[in-house]
């Protein structure tokens, strides 16, 4: 038996970003629902993967900010098991795709095939059509295979042979790479990794939490006990609450102010998007609302910056000579645009200070 089970394949999406579950539009979560929801997701990614709370919370982040998520690290971390573990915990369609350098884009997307019988091409759909794609090793396919994911990932759709299919919402991909072993893989170009909101680097966990798991995870893999707890239409509905989340204007100039200094810097030879810049937005959205606020502050776009940015920017050479690392200049990029009390006071007076958590819509 798979260690995931297979999602049904129906074309229901949107066609683009949005909320819409089978055609209707959700409806927002009240404050306590939306706590609660999260909390039971974090809780059983958790009970999984010992020692990696960040982690698990940058993964729910980047679901209910509608982004595409990279995972990237040395062997033996738990990549493919941080990814398994977030599909496992909702009750929605999961496919996996092991890539290997023999994979055709009509295994990721789907083919049309001549039916003898009604005299017709039908299509049958690949294994992108899912609330939540695994893509397992995915610089192991060629950059043709990669670049199938490019029109899903964008646009939450797959057009084949000039007729388009919208993907099931919610929808994300999730995808690992091993950045060390180079030999037998194909480097995801800058156009793919910009299509994935954020990156995780798992790293090794700490003493406590290896042991912890040398004493949990021998007769079998915790794994194996996590069962579903949200629905899709429990998915959909946090991601219409974080939607409503409120920005302010200070809060739009200081993420864009975040975006310029970067291809203004002498460090890099490619700053960040205006892709990255609406991506960060959102994962700021994101972070605000698991925090209990339904507004962004500043310390919610600096909170996030340096996993959705580092993976999108090039270090110049000569900053690569010196030691420098995309990280370390994000950093370094934050910190010359201090953020000011008179700023997050103005991200806070519109929804008014004293509201400390989410409010019900009505």
């Amino acid at each position: 038996m798979d260690d995931i089970v297979p999602g049904g394949h129906g074309f229901v999406g949107s066609g683009g970003l949005g909320t819409q579950l089978n055609g209707h539009k959700s409806a927002a979560m009240g404050p306590q629902a939306f706590r609660g929801a999260s909390e039971r997701i974090l809780t059983a990614i958790n009970t999984v993967i010992d020692g990696k709370a960040e982690a698990a919370k940058l993964a729910l982040t980047v679901l209910l900010a509608q982004g595409h998520l990279l995972v990237e690290d040395v062997p033996g971390v738990g990549k493919t098991l941080l990814a398994k573990t977030l599909a496992r915990t909702i009750d929605c369609s999961v496919s996996r795709i092991q890539f290997t350098p023999d994979l055709l884009p009509s295994d990721v997307t789907g083919v049309s095939i001549y039916n003898q019988s009604s005299r017709q091409f039908e299509f049958r759909p690949g294994a992108v059509f899912a609330n939540i794609v695994i893509g397992d090793e995915i610089n192991r396919a060629s950059a043709k295979t990669q670049s199938a994911l490019l029109e899903c990932m964008e646009e939450h759709q797959v057009t084949v042979d000039g007729h388009s299919y919208g993907l099931a919402e919610p929808f994300m991909v999730v995808a690992t790479q091993n950045p060390i072993e180079m030999e037998g893989t194909y480097p995801l170009p800058e156009a793919q990794r910009d299509r994935f909101m954020a990156r995780i680097s798992m790293g090794y966990p700490d003493k406590d939490s290896e042991i912890e798991m040398l004493e949990t995870h021998q007769a079998t893999s915790p794994l194996a006990h996590v069962t579903s707890v949200v629905t899709s239409a429990d998915v959909a509905a946090m991601i219409a609450t974080v939607q409503q989340v409120y920005v302010s204007q200070s809060v739009k100039e200081y993420t864009v102010a975040v975006g310029r200094a970067t291809r203004d810097s002498a460090m890099l030879r490619l700053g960040a998007s205006p892709r990255s810049m609406l991506q960060l937005l959102r994962a700021a959205k994101a972070t605000a609302a698991l925090d209990g606020r339904d507004f962004v502050l500043p310390d919610d776009v600096v909170a996030v910056a340096e996993s959705v940015l580092a993976h999108r920017i090039i270090l110049d050479r000569k900053a690569a000579g010196t030691g420098e690392t995309p990280q370390s200049v994000i950093r370094s990029v934050l910190a010359k645009l201090p953020v000011s009390q008179e700023m997050a006071d103005s991200a806070r007076a519109p929804r008014h200070a004293e509201a400390a958590e989410l409010r019900p819509s009505r």
